[in-house]
């Protein structure tokens, strides 16, 4: 029986527990949530009879892929949507799953900065209420006009709306018209200030964008499709947070990225816990610029795009 994706976390904490002996405090480290959730999931698993003797072959595939490509991208956590049953839709399955992790790692007293996109969005709207305690939920790039439900500052409000938290906007545009213009609001003191406090995030969710015409960034009128084309015969190979990155993960060079208002880098390489999501099987080259920049310390993705990642680690260790 396939696991649905909101328990697989459950499952996880099972089979780590019964299976393979780890101590609850063990098992806790191991999916970096607290040992009140092992104990909670454990409990779950025993009382929904996920604890048998035939312990999920779909999980164990599923978990072996996943500590595969943990230890192939010096990754903490890694999950792996299993593709199984007649029809397996990652748009709807990845998100829930997605979800379900995120709300382990997400804890009272945090801050968590949200990126944005259609993944973001689709996760949060799916998203079970917490009832979390002094959470601060910020915007990690500047905002969009374009009136989609998947702007960053909608991203970031529903979230904090699912998290019982306080949201706090970037009221600044994701692209400015001049590398001046985006110099001189980046020295405002309030956007300074919000800039700086990237770093002070404990958690990120983002996922990682193409480079062609379906981008968020062209779609949301940042960009026009030949500027995105131009860019990318320039090197560019996905979207962080609003910015351009090459194959190695670095930021790209170009006037674009000079007129964007996002999160530095830096700062968000220093968030403790990355969560990067990935649904789409056309963003294996963007996912792959993403771990060698290394963005995210936590990734959930699909069975098929976890095979193909390894595959492509084994034919470039060859």
């Amino acid at each position: 029986m396939p696991i649905r994706p909101g328990d697989q976390i459950v499952h996880k904490a099972a089979w780590l527990y019964y299976t393979h002996g780890l101590r609850q405090d063990e098992v806790a480290r191991r999916l970096d949530i607290s040992r009140a959730s092992v104990a909670l999931y454990l409990r779950k698993a025993r009382e929904s009879g996920i604890v048998t003797i035939a312990t999920s072959t779909h999980l164990f595939a599923s978990d072996v892929l996943a500590r595969r490509v943990e230890d192939t991208y010096g990754l903490a956590g890694v999950w792996v949507a299993p593709e199984t049953g007649p029809v397996f839709e990652p748009a709807i399955e990845i998100p829930a799953l997605a979800a379900s992790v995120f709300l382990s790692l997400a804890a009272s007293g945090q801050k968590i900065g949200i990126a944005w996109g259609r993944t973001v969005y689709s996760i949060a709207d799916v998203m079970s209420y917490a009832d979390l305690q002094d959470v601060t939920v910020v915007q990690l790039c500047g905002n969009l006009g374009a009136p989609y439900s998947y702007r960053p500052d909608q991203c970031t409000m529903e979230i904090a709306r699912r998290l019982n938290a306080k949201g706090l906007n970037f009221y600044a545009p994701l692209v400015l018209s001049s590398e001046r213009l985006a110099r001189e609001l980046r020295d405002e003191p309030v956007i300074r200030e919000q800039l700086a406090g990237v770093s002070d995030c404990d958690l990120a969710l983002f996922s990682v964008g193409m480079v062609d015409e379906d981008a968020h960034v062209v779609k949301c009128g940042a960009m026009t499709a030949d500027e995105v084309h131009a860019l990318r015969d320039r090197g560019a190979a996905g979207v962080i947070a609003g910015q351009m990155i090459d194959a190695t993960g670095e930021l790209l060079d170009c006037d674009y990225n000079r007129r964007v208002i996002s999160a530095d880098f830096a700062s968000f390489r220093h968030i403790p816990k990355r969560m990067m999501v990935v649904q789409e099987s056309a963003k294996l080259d963007p996912l792959k610029a993403a771990l060698a920049g290394k963005f995210a310390t936590h990734l959930v993705l699909s069975q098929s795009m976890a095979e193909r990642l390894l595959a492509e680690a084994a034919d470039a260790a060859a």
